[in-house]
């Protein structure tokens, strides 16, 4: 066979079908979720409980008092600051409107009358009256009713069936126009002197009335007939002009 080495039968050549090698997957962008840690832990593996390093949160300070560096002003005592009196030159606040508090002269003990002096009983024929009470809202036994025993709504009874004497509804019937078409009687009768020969209509209407003579319309006499238009003539010259000379008839020698 020479220097050639022999590789078998097969060669080269194009497959029957499609094989997984011929295409491009995404290789390794997909990757298994880790199985350390307590974020994103793998779901299918057991997970340890996990503590944290945090830091300690800060306690509450509370004040107990002032300390050796807090500083007492020289001229604070026990009873308050000492020292001359101070003035501002801040304007005189004003008073507060005062109490109207009634003096003794606005009593009048003298029109107390029977609440303040003893009297005698005093009767009146005016009817008893036990007090200023509200009044009572209560409903009356006329109020309650006894449920009927009659009728589809009895209490604690079977009741049969009732059929009602209503009209027939003309919603959901039979002859419910649904396509909203106007039907024979919605068309108004033709007369029928408009599709046929008609005859010669006579009105029973008044005479009209004649002519007045409203109207100032020319008479008779109005119209002159020795006046006659004259006829028309032809010149070789401008009519009726400003430059046009007088014709000369008779010449003196």
């Amino acid at each position: 066979m020479g220097s050639e080495v022999w590789v078998g039968p097969w060669r080269p050549h194009r497959p029957r079908g499609p094989i997984a090698a011929l295409y491009s997957g995404p290789g390794p962008k997909y990757k298994l979720p880790a199985s350390t840690g307590y974020i994103l832990h793998d779901p299918s593996r057991p997970r340890a409980p996990a503590f944290t390093f945090g830091a300690r949160l800060p306690t509450q300070q509370t004040s107990r008092g002032p300390g050796p560096g807090h500083l007492v002003p020289a001229r604070m005592t026990v009873r308050g600051r000492d020292g001359a009196p101070a003035y501002s030159i801040f304007g005189r606040p004003r008073h507060a409107a005062p109490f109207l508090t009634p003096g003794p002269g606005r009593y009048f003990p003298e029109r107390a009358g029977n609440a303040a002096y003893p009297s005698a009983p005093r009767h009146t024929i005016a009817p008893r009256n036990w007090g200023l009470r509200a009044e009572s809202q209560t409903p009356g036994p006329g109020t309650y009713t006894v449920p009927s025993l009659l009728g589809p709504r009895v209490v604690g009874k079977v009741s049969a069936p009732i059929y009602s004497i209503y009209g027939r509804s003309a919603v959901g019937s039979f002859c419910e126009d649904l396509s909203k078409t106007p039907g024979p009687c919605a068309y108004p009768v033709v007369s029928p002197g408009i599709y046929k020969p008609r005859a010669p209509q006579f009105s029973m209407l008044a005479r009209t009335s004649l002519p007045q003579g409203n109207s100032l319309n020319p008479g008779p006499a109005a119209y002159n007939v020795d006046q006659h238009r004259k006829p028309r003539g032809w010149s070789f010259g401008i009519r009726h002009s400003d430059y046009l000379a007088p014709m000369v008839i008779d010449v003196d020698d």
